[in-house]
């Protein structure tokens, strides 16, 4: 081979390399759109609820005084803080009444310890008149006890709270910047007056019943979806005509186009005591007037309501699938013996299990966050964590629990996920 060949190889081998270098650039570039929209809208307020749920230094800025005099209360040997920690305290509960931040701690206090805010804001509103202040913000003084009184009996006077070593220690949590006392609460758990971690009283523990009654539903709404969703997929994969599958997938996509809340309402329509299905249940004689059935506000209502909402969801990736499976398999199958159940089920059927798999959990997932339909029709019982989680966002504010409940429905759908990849297999996304 002579010089001039080996030199016009490697300069072909340099060219195509640089071809690749710039494909790969260009179509890396293209990607940087979807790539900075995940990071903002996705990424981004999952690790800013992940952070929310065991960082929260809100306390410890507006206690600093507080916070810093803690530190030398030995609580394996003192049953309360010693008398500094008293004199920080009503200093800070003074600073905040003037600066009107004292509500948002005792807020936060009174998540771990309920009942203390209303003691915390009446001690702040006396405290207030114990010091001199400089335009609300700045203390002149700042050694100003009562007459004749220390600063731990004057704070004892006000209210008896003062005198128990649990709220103490819920001051004490409450100024730890990282904690886990929001995961703690999301699965009605606290830490008493020894330091242990025990369970809330009966009548406050709701979290983790939510948590089973969510999962409990999510599995049924997704097995129900299957039930009803493999039949009607396996009928439209089947027809010949093009015209009767387009008709069959526009009855199954229509619903995207009418609202959510529409949907569901039509629903409590539906379903309700005075509703339409009772009313014909009634006319034909199936129940007396008196005998109606309650449908809806229950978790009856929720199952039927959400299953008729994810359904599509279901149908979909399994018809996707079998609209792609050759009917020679079958032929074959029955052209050596098998009849048609068996034909079915040990030869069809597991072809669409990517299918099946990958609509469960869709569905799945959807089901666990959902939030609009439990929280219309759902009642009392039929109520998802998702409604508590918008609680504490809108109405108790109480962020840090709502991303700590937020974040372990988040685990648990990553345990669904591992499963699923675990047992099926992420290669069963793939079409047989």
């Amino acid at each position: 081979m002579s010089v001039a060949s080996v030199s016009e190889q490697e300069r072909l081998v340099v060219a195509f390399a640089r071809a690749e270098k710039s494909r790969r650039l260009r179509a890396l570039l293209l990607t940087v759109p979807v790539l900075v929209f995940l990071g903002i809208f996705f990424f981004y307020p999952i690790a800013g609820m992940l952070v929310r749920s065991f960082y929260d230094p809100v306390v410890s800025d507006l206690l600093p005084r507080t916070a810093t005099a803690m530190e030398d209360w030995n609580r394996d040997a003192d049953d309360l803080p010693p008398e500094h920690v008293y004199q920080a305290f009503v200093t800070d509960i003074a600073v905040g009444k003037a600066n009107r931040t004292v509500g948002r701690v005792a807020t936060r206090i009174n998540y771990a310890l309920p009942g203390s805010r209303s003691a915390i804001t009446a001690a702040a509103r006396k405290a207030e008149l114990l010091f001199e202040f400089d335009d609300a913000k700045q203390i002149i003084s700042e050694d100003i006890p009562p007459p004749d009184k220390t600063w731990r009996h004057w704070v004892e006077e006000q209210k008896t709270v003062y005198k128990r070593r649990e709220f103490w220690l819920a001051v004490e949590r409450a100024t730890t910047v990282f904690s886990t006392k929001q995961y703690l609460a999301a699965v009605d758990r606290r830490v008493n007056k020894n330091e242990e971690i025990v369970l809330v009283p009966e009548d406050r523990r709701i979290y983790v019943t939510l948590f089973i009654r969510t999962v409990w539903i999510s599995l049924l709404v997704t097995g129900v979806c299957l039930l009803l969703g493999f039949p009607v997929a396996y009928f439209i994969s089947t027809r010949k005509s093009p015209a009767v599958k387009t008709a069959c997938m526009v009855m199954v996509v229509l619903p995207f186009a009418t609202s959510l809340l529409v949907r569901t309402t039509s629903w409590i329509v539906l379903l309700q005591t005075q509703g339409v299905l009772n009313d014909i249940m009634v006319a034909l004689g199936i129940l007396n007037d008196d005998g109606r059935v309650q449908l809806i506000y229950n978790q009856l209502g929720t199952v039927i309501a959400m299953t008729h909402i994810l359904l599509p969801f279901m149908v979909l990736p399994i018809y996707s699938v079998m609209n792609n499976i050759s009917r020679e398999y079958v032929r074959a199958a029955r052209s050596l013996g098998a009849g048609p159940f068996r034909a079915f089920w040990s030869v069809y059927a597991p072809n669409t299990m990517p299918g099946v798999a990958a609509g469960a959990l869709l569905v799945l997932i959807l089901a666990i966050g959902y939030y609009i339909t439990p929280a219309l029709v759902g009642g009392q019982s039929g109520q998802m964590i998702s409604s508590v989680i918008a609680f504490h966002i809108q109405k108790s504010l109480n962020w840090g629990l709502a991303a700590a409940l937020g974040s372990i429905l988040l685990f648990l759908i990553l345990i669904f996920y591992v499963l699923y990849s675990r047992v099926l297999g992420t290669n069963r996304l793939a079409v047989a």
